[in-house]
């Protein structure tokens, strides 16, 4: 399955940058590619396509359209929880708490917490949930979508496992992946959001991404 495709990304890749002609670090860009050739100019050029998460639809914790349009300008940080895990999600926004802190002032910067549970956790749910956080403004969004649209955005584009299971606490199974996706929509990192020790290393990789011009992204 994807996530254990992560789990070895987790071991080989998350800590790996990689260091341009100026020593500054990049982070490396993951997920799928092809070559795709084209003419420009009455050349014919060579360009590597990466994998890109796909356009999206959903709501946030305040009722407002949520789409992929909405994040153009951003970097973000994407996970996948519901309201009333009694498992790995309160850990893992306790954790993400440390991230927002560190970034909610940074204008081009967002999270995107989608709830693998939309039927319970309406609108109202997740505001009171944010709030419970102690989140405000527009850095951290809550995402209630349909279940199928999310289920297919976790599972096919940003590769972690989300499924009902009724012996399963909470009745649901998911990852505790948080993705890493800058401007251009692709992924650059993955790390276990329950461990602190990957979310400290996250921050760094934000402040690393934050920092890296277009030109200079990592092939």
């Amino acid at each position: 399955m994807r996530n254990f495709a992560w789990a070895f990304v987790l071991i080989s890749v998350v800590s790996a940058c990689t260091f341009n002609s100026n020593d500054k670090k990049t982070l490396p860009i993951l997920g799928s590619r092809k070559l795709e050739t084209k003419t420009v100019d009455g050349k014919t050029v060579t360009d590597t396509v990466y994998q890109t998460i796909t356009p999206f639809k959903f709501v946030n914790q305040y009722g407002d359209s949520i789409t992929n349009k909405s994040l153009d300008a951003d970097i973000y940080v994407a996970d996948f929880f519901f309201t009333t895990c009694p498992s790995i999600c309160p850990v893992m926004h306790r954790n993400m708490l440390k991230v927002y802190n560190t970034f909610k002032n940074t204008g081009d910067f967002k999270i995107l917490s989608h709830t693998i549970d939309p039927k319970h956790d309406s609108v109202p749910v997740l505001k009171k949930y944010a709030d419970k956080l102690g989140v405000t403004g527009n850095t951290w969004w809550f995402l209630q979508g349909k279940k199928e649209s999310t289920y297919e955005l976790a599972e096919k584009h940003y590769m972690v496992a989300v499924k009902g299971d009724s012996t399963a606490a909470g009745g649901y199974i998911h990852s505790g992946y948080f993705i890493l996706v800058d401007k251009q929509k692709r992924i650059r990192g993955v790390y276990d959001g329950t461990d602190p020790n990957q979310v400290d290393q996250m921050i760094g990789d934000i402040k690393t991404l934050l920092a890296e011009p277009d030109e200079n992204i990592a092939q």
